[in-house]
């Protein structure tokens, strides 16, 4: 796959079906592609954000959908309509901090995906949340390759938790700032 002129098509395809079905985290994929394709590192990055947004949608329709068909079920055996109305105004307020989150931090962004369709959270809305997320995530992978370039395997696996608490507290104090300012 590393010099096949499929690359990029293969990169789209392999976020997609990580975004929406495959529950391995493309990055094992990714950096060492991008040590191997310096050349194309910022393609990589632009397929892999591209691949997750086709994803995010097909999940967001997938959520609205099914959602719409099994309404009744749901909220007969699952929840009542005042919950549901709770969540949904919950996702009004804070639905687009939630799914920019999902998508830097490891919680999985299926979960983003079903909850925005499943609520009729804006599409637009949506898919910037989701791009804004990806877009830090996939491109700080390529930066990291740029600078480190093949120590960037031995950095993630060293300080990939701290990275995250980092990322999450930075994604938590910039929602308590837009809360409470």
């Amino acid at each position: 796959m590393i010099n096949s002129k499929h690359m990029l098509p293969s990169i789209t395809l392999a976020s997609l079906l990580e975004s929406t079905i495959v529950p391995i985290p493309l990055e094992a994929l990714l950096v060492p592609l991008m040590q191997k394709r310096r050349e194309k590192l910022w393609l990589i990055a632009l397929m892999a954000t591209i691949g997750c947004l086709i994803g995010a949608m097909l999940g967001y329709l997938f959520g609205h959908f099914l959602f719409d068909l099994m309404r009744d079920i749901i909220m007969q055996y699952l929840t009542t309509e005042e919950q549901f109305s709770r969540f949904q105004k919950r996702m009004e307020t804070d639905g687009f901090w939630f799914i920019f989150s999902t998508g830097i931090t490891p919680i999985p962004l299926q979960i983003a995906m079903l909850a925005a369709g499943v609520t009729a959270y804006s599409i637009p809305l949506f898919l910037l949340a989701t791009a804004m997320g990806r877009v830090i995530r996939y491109f700080g992978l390529a930066v990291l390759v740029y600078y480190f370039g093949n120590k960037t395997e031995k950095l993630i696996k060293r300080y990939k938790w701290q990275a995250v608490a980092l990322a999450s507290c930075i994604v938590v104090l910039v929602w308590w700032l837009i809360i409470f300012k």
